[in-house]
């Protein structure tokens, strides 16, 4: 008996596995997935509300109109704190240097989070809070960019495409960022969407892309042999130019609208075979084989969206070129929900779970929450194709959604404040 007790004496209490604040400056992922939780919650909440309450008839007063001000926190919210996470945690890998302390990553990343405590109720009460709070954002993510933009130029790896690309991918999100937050300052709500539209086709879906053509070939070969990981340099440039040639669409449709037959004809034959060259690559990377494994199941599932959204953009295009209405914010949402946000549930999970000594794989909780967002999409989109039932789908929608961001927060938010399961730092 006095042998046990000798025992436990040397062993030391018991590990103190209680959620504390300070491990979220343990690692960069722990940081930036928190934030952005807390505002992936938060963004889905707000929204919700606003919408119900639209539904009964209740009044919200807006000094912002609402599409604007929901397109720039959607958009802008809680993405790029996820971005910040990915980015400091894998970057390093990518570069060959060091791993970055999140320490030095805390006040760019509270600044963001102060902004949008700011931006919020200055939606709803007064354009100079909200233009102030958008100001604190873009000055976080201007630090952010151009952290990384340094560790771009310290490494001397041989392959640094894709951290160049999402580099120079975030500096253009802090021009729109900056752009967003002057067009709430001077009260032009088309400054402002136009901002926000380069923030979505010219930063965040560019990152995005530059991401799954870096990774999923690469986790799909590893889990499955007979796969190889097949990604050339040139099919990221398409991507690239593709969405690039899409967002100066987007912004001459805002700022020049009616635009010509011609133009539309033109952006529809850039988007059609893009749309059916992404199809295409969803089947050469293995999306079924893939599907026996629910973690890599995700990944391609997300990026089936990006074909999908170029393929209605494409139809868009089409029929205005023909002189019928487009299809409005179907293309949008297809993007913004489909292809980044479930690509951005499933590359999340996976870096929260092997980061906190949990097994690489989707249980029932997030497949489930996936599932709710792709369900979430398919509602959107087809609200917009649907307008007589648009109502409907648009709450199961925004239900769907908050169902799967509340989630997400609660369960892998209470993971990062907690040490790994296998007792490893970071």
């Amino acid at each position: 008996m006095n042998r046990v007790v000798n025992l436990r004496q040397q062993a030391g209490p018991p590990p103190d596995t209680r959620w504390r604040v300070a491990r979220l400056l343990t690692a960069p992922h722990r940081l930036g997935f928190f934030a952005a939780a807390l505002m992936l919650a938060a963004s889905a909440l707000w929204w919700a509300v606003a919408l119900f309450a639209r539904q009964l008839g209740l009044a919200v007063p807006w000094a912002v109109p609402p599409p604007v001000a929901h397109a720039l926190l959607m958009t802008a919210g809680f993405m790029p704190l996820f971005i910040v996470g990915f980015l400091f945690t894998a970057g390093p890998r990518w570069l060959g240097l060091p791993e970055v302390s999140a320490h030095t990553l805390k006040w760019p990343v509270s600044a963001m989070l102060g902004g949008w405590a700011l931006a919020l109720p200055g939606f709803h009460l007064q354009p100079l809070l909200a233009g102030l709070g958008v100001a604190a954002v873009a000055t976080g993510w201007s630090v952010v960019a151009g952290r990384f933009v340094v560790l771009c130029r310290r490494s001397t790896a041989a392959d640094r495409l894709h951290a160049g690309g999402v580099a120079a991918a975030g500096a253009i999100g802090a021009l729109a960022l900056w752009g967003a937050a002057a067009g709430l300052l001077a009260g032009d709500s088309t400054w402002v969407r136009v901002a926000t539209q380069v923030a979505l086709w010219a930063w965040l879906a560019p990152t995005f892309a530059a991401v799954s053509h870096r990774m999923i070939p690469f986790f799909t070969a590893s889990a499955l042999p007979m796969l190889d990981s097949w990604r050339p340099n040139w099919l990221l440039g398409v991507m690239a130019a593709v969405l690039a040639t899409s967002a100066a669409g987007v912004v001459a449709e805002l700022l020049w609208w009616p635009l010509p037959a011609p133009v539309h004809g033109v952006l529809a034959a850039v988007q059609a075979p893009a749309a059916a060259l992404m199809l295409w690559l969803v089947w050469r990377w293995g999306l079924v084989q893939s599907l026996k494994i629910r973690l890599l199941a995700m990944l391609h599932g997300g990026f089936v969206w990006l074909g999908v959204a170029l393929a209605l953009a494409a139809l868009s295009h089409t029929q205005q070129a023909l002189g019928h209405a487009g299809l409005g914010l179907a293309p949008t949402h297809a993007l913004a929900m489909g292809y980044l946000g479930a690509t951005l549930l499933a590359m999340i999970t996976r870096v929260a779970a092997g980061h906190s000594g949990r097994p690489l794989a989707a249980d029932n909780l997030a497949w489930g929450l996936y599932w709710a967002v792709q369900g979430a999409t398919l509602l959107r989109v087809g609200a917009t194709l649907w307008p007589a039932a648009d109502a409907t789908l648009l709450l199961g929608a925004v239900f769907g959604w908050a169902v799967a961001a509340v989630g997400w927060a609660w369960r892998y938010g209470g993971w990062l404040g907690r040490p790994r399961v296998d007792g490893r730092p970071g």
